[in-house]
């Protein structure tokens, strides 16, 4: 698949392969409406930059991280691909659980796109696939190896999201102690900008990863190939085309999404939003490293808790984060349900 005419011969020839790429890039398009924003809420709300300019350059940079992390190091999107086995199972059978998984992905998050809620994508995807693949194979389906990457990121990135934050924000707190606000205005302003624009890098280079290697799994699996870490690559064609759904995704819906995260959550400054942009990131950056699928959304708002506690605790709106925290934990036992259960029907209808 070296060229975007090659890809389209493909799908025309096989309308399994379309459907399942459509969907794919729904679930796309919904992580631009739930998982984009967060990377450039702190950045909007704190009027830094208009919610238009915002939106490009979150899709500008999500391209780049995507291009850049997958040419350093593709283990997250190895990691995906490989949580699950689908057995000697046909590619057209594969490809049927792989489109289930999907449509329950985008019903899962559209429910809580619908509700303001900031659901992970991440999150979702991993539920989704390993629901749809268990419904297929059972207990067999699950890689136990790679899904303990999921657990060991889910733990880190609370801890490195809310510590990092907290460190960096009381770190800025201190050194800029007995400065003029005024004057140090333009610098956060400026810092917070340059914050975000980590942010969407790495928003790009965990989930574009993540979702981009699900449309080649489609094709491999057709093709009868299978994905190893040597031997996966993601052209530049479909990073440019899923970057601009993901922005669009963000466009549609991401102002419920900035309004949960950067406003009803915590009340935050620029160097706050600096500190949070500059903790999340850097946690991103280390899970990315090693391989480690997880979710921006979760990094990030936990970012922000980590900077509302160096004021007070009490700063923090815990119904906001009651809130999210219920879904995050419900994400996985609800979508992979919902996975399960379409993928049943599916392969009752259509295998």
């Amino acid at each position: 698949m070296n060229s975007i005419l090659d890809f389209w011969s493909q799908m025309t020839a096989n309308p399994l392969l379309f459907i399942a790429v459509m969907l794919t890039l729904g679930v796309i398009l919904v992580n631009g409406w739930t998982d984009a924003p967060n990377a450039i809420a702190t950045c909007v709300v704190t009027r830094c930059m208009p919610p238009k300019a915002a939106i490009l350059m979150a899709a500008a940079f999500n391209f780049l991280g995507v291009f850049i992390m997958t040419k350093i190091n593709n283990e997250v999107a190895v990691t995906i691909t490989t949580m699950v086995n689908f057995g000697e199972n046909s590619g057209k059978t594969v490809i049927i659980v792989l489109c289930a998984a999907m449509l329950a992905i985008v019903s899962w998050a559209t429910l809580a796109w619908v509700f303001g809620i900031p659901t992970s994508e991440s999150h979702a995807l991993i539920a989704g696939l390993t629901g749809g693949a268990m419904a297929l194979c059972g207990m067999d389906a699950i890689v136990w190896g790679q899904w303990l990457k999921v657990v060991y990121g889910i733990a880190i990135s609370v801890v490195l999201g809310f510590g990092l934050a907290w460190v960096i924000c009381k770190l800025v707190t201190k050194i800029f102690y007995h400065a003029d606000r005024p004057k140090t205005e333009p610098f956060f302003k400026g810092a917070q900008i340059l914050g975000a624009a980590s942010m969407a890098f790495m928003h790009g280079a965990q989930d574009g990863q993540k979702f981009m290697g699900i449309i080649l799994l489609c094709v491999f699996t057709l093709q009868g190939a299978g994905t190893t870490g040597s031997t996966f690559e993601i052209p530049t064609w479909l990073m440019i085309l899923c970057s601009i759904i993901m922005g669009a995704g963000t466009a549609m819906g991401g102002k419920k999404i900035i309004k949960s995260v950067g406003m009803d959550m915590v009340k935050i400054e620029k160097y706050q939003g600096f500190s949070a942009d500059i903790a999340s990131s850097l946690s991103l950056v280390f899970c990315s490293v090693f391989g480690l699928p997880v979710s921006t959304t979760h990094v990030k708002t936990t970012a922000i808790m980590g900077v509302g506690a160096v004021r007070r605790v009490s700063a923090i709106n815990f119904g906001v984060v009651k809130e999210m925290v219920l879904t995050w934990i419900l994400t996985f036992p609800g979508c992979g349900l919902l996975a399960f259960l379409v993928t049943k029907l599916f392969l009752s209808v259509f295998n």
